[in-house]
Formats: structure tokens, sequence, C-alpha cells
């Protein structure tokens, strides 16, 4: 009993460790060249931003998946946002970018680099994919957006963690959590969900609990069917669905 118990233990310590290696896979370089690029300084390192300048009052603020190389997303978002400047910073520790990822720091850095958009583009939306979807909503908590896109979101990164560790105490032991849930209900942007409708990765049970957070008539919900986790950008009807958002 003692042996199985210091095993337990002992497991529970790696977990502990080595728990971000399960949530981020950073890319190490963008594969794609964008328009334009630029740093960005936070507290404890530098980002690198892919960006596609546009004069006006509109512009996007893109917060990718956790293995996401944001800089393959701008044709897509160019397509979409036709008239929006676009703005996709790779988070800390991922490609051209300094750092370690941590939701702390990933949801000050996107609040830094929205302030930042909004001084010459007053009208911002949000889109935040997977993981970014988890940094998207705490940003439009805090901040004005003009809309909120949310892609194959779920609604508590600690639940799901749970859900693929049933024998551990994840609850405990996980340090970034991403509770969307608690920050729907403050957000006052319109909100589009988009669900993929075979999503491997994310139960469509934990999208449904994050769309009945928001405030009475604040977010929607689309389905796009026969699409995965990942291969949900490459249907038409995500393209016209981001097109809608654009309007």
């Amino acid at each position: 009993m003692a042996v199985a118990i210091a095993l337990y233990l002992a497991g529970c310590l790696g977990l502990f460790l080595v728990q971000r290696a399960f949530i981020y896979f950073p890319p190490p370089r963008a594969l794609v060249e964008a328009p334009s690029t630029s740093t960005l300084a936070v507290p404890g390192a530098r980002l690198l931003v892919s960006e596609r300048p546009a004069p006006g009052r509109k512009a996007v603020l893109y917060l990718g998946g956790n293995a996401e190389d944001v800089s393959a997303s701008l044709p897509l978002l160019a397509r979409a946002f036709p008239r929006h400047a676009l703005y996709l910073p790779h988070y800390r520790g991922y490609a051209g970018s300094s750092g370690t990822p941590t939701e702390a720091a990933l949801v000050a850095d996107a609040l830094l680099l929205f302030d930042k958009i909004a001084a010459t583009h007053p009208e911002v939306v949000v889109i935040g994919r997977s993981l970014g979807s988890g940094v998207a909503v705490q940003v439009a908590s805090r901040r004005q957006a003009a809309r909120l896109v949310l892609v194959t979101p779920f609604d508590s990164l600690q639940a799901l963690a749970a859900q693929q560790f049933p024998t551990m105490p994840v609850r405990l032991l996980l340090r970034d959590k991403y509770e969307s849930w608690r920050y729907a209900s403050q957000v006052k942007a319109p909100t589009l969900i988009l669900a993929a409708g075979e999503d491997e990765i994310i139960p469509a049970a934990s999208t449904q609990r994050l769309l009945q957070h928001f405030a009475p008539g604040v977010a929607s919900m689309r389905v796009i069917p026969d699409a995965g986790h990942n291969t949900i950008s490459e249907t038409q009807a995500y393209l016209h669905a981001l097109q809608e958002a654009s309007e």
C-alpha cells in the first residue's frame, strides 16, 4: 500500500511539474511571410506580431490555438476581413517570440496588444481559436470589443483535463485553468461561437456549457458540419461565417 501511495504521489508531482508541456506546443518558426511584422515588448519577453496593415477604424486581433503558427491563418483572415487591419501575435515561446507561455502571461499580453491596436483602430474584432478562445473571452470581458468570435471553444480547460486524467487531483494541480465560463457573463460584445460538428478534441457539451454562461442575447452558436477540430478552417462555411462577422 505504501509503495502504491508513493507511486501515486510521484505521478501527481510529475504531472504538476510538466503540465504545461501538455498544454502548449510552440511551433519553431513562422511558415508564412506576413505583409508586415512588429515586435511587442511585454514584461519579461518580446512578441512577434504578424500583421496585415490597413487604414480605418476596423481591426482584427487573432489569438490562435495551442500548437498553431498564426501566420498560416493570415491568408484566410485577409479574405474574410478585407477592410480590417490584422494583428496575429505569436504567443510567448512561439515562433519568433521569447518567454514562456502561461495563462496569466498570454492574457496580459493580449490585453496590451488590444490597447495598442485600439489606439488607432477603435473597432476591434477579437477572434480566439481553441486555446486562444480562453484568452479571447478574458480580453472581451475586460475590453469593449466590436465583436467576439470563438472557434472550437471550451468552457474550462480544467474540466477537460479532469476528464483526461480522472485518477489525478487535476483541480488542485492545474495552474492554467482557462475557465472561460467565469468570464462569459461579463462579455457585452456580440459573440459568435463556431463549433466543429465532428470535433474530436472539444466535447460538444463543453461548448454548450460555455454558450449558456453568456448573458441572454449576447452569443449565438453555429455548428460547422463534417468539420474536425483542426480542419474547421478548411471549410467554406467557416470562411462565410467570418465574412459575416466582418460586416
